[in-house]
């Protein structure tokens, strides 16, 4: 019997001059019924303790009890009795270097493949696909692989925009995704724009928010529209 699912990627944790997952709330409590405690990862934090990460994210979600992995004896225990996952966003490269380095990424896979909700934001999310070489983030760390969760076979780019400031002469980040669909052109990339999310739920996949998101894949681009079925990327 498959079981299904429960996987909220959200693209950040601020939508514009908003509180701290102010825009996110809606979607979590959606997405966690009858769920009183979160184990929170704070991996991807870099220039915030994990301490103080933690107690951000307890103050952004009072109506839940969040405890960081960090603060259990046993991490692998931890998330094998947790309610629901969550991952915060920050440097992507440290948090999948953390993962590894702990030799989590096994529990973690079997325990959300089996049921246990996760929601992740940013970098959070970029886990979630195939790999993480479409993160806009620096490689400040280095994993021993670039392999991530794999709970979607495709690739995720949150915080997607097209936006190019005036007189900047670098690529933009379509071009950057391009680069990667010339050297890999059976792999889906999906644009997620700040505000927005994926949302898997057994074999649904569709994207969550007010704002459209972009497909990369080979040579195309394609704008995908909320609450559109994505199924056929799984």
């Amino acid at each position: 019997m498959n079981i299904p699912r429960h996987v909220l990627m959200l693209s950040s944790s601020k939508m514009g001059s908003e509180d701290y997952l102010q825009h996110a709330l809606p979607m979590i409590n959606q997405h966690l019924p009858n769920i009183t405690e979160l184990l929170f990862i704070p991996f991807a934090g870099v220039s915030v303790s994990w301490d103080d990460y933690t107690q951000k994210v307890q103050n952004a979600l009072p109506d839940y009890q969040v405890k960081s992995i960090h603060q259990f004896p046993d991490a692998h225990q931890a998330l094998e009795n947790a309610q629901a996952i969550l991952v915060g966003g920050g440097n992507t490269f440290n948090l999948l270097n953390e993962l590894y380095q702990q030799d989590l990424l096994d529990t973690f896979k079997r325990q959300v493949n089996q049921g246990t909700p996760y929601v992740g934001w940013s970098a959070g999310s970029n886990i979630c696909g195939n790999s993480i070489r479409t993160t806009n983030d620096m490689p400040i760390v280095q994993p021993p692989s670039f392999e991530a969760l794999n709970f979607v076979p495709f690739q995720l780019n949150p915080h997607y925009t097209d936006y190019q400031p005036p007189g900047h002469n670098g690529e933009t980040r379509a071009q950057r995704i391009q680069e990667f669909c010339i050297l890999n052109p059976k792999m889906p990339v999906i644009g997620i724009r700040e505000g927005g999310a994926l949302l898997l739920q057994g074999d649904s996949l569709i994207l969550k928010g007010e704002l459209d998101g972009v497909v990369f894949e080979g040579g195309s681009q394609r704008v995908i529209q909320p609450n559109q079925d994505l199924r056929e990327y799984l």
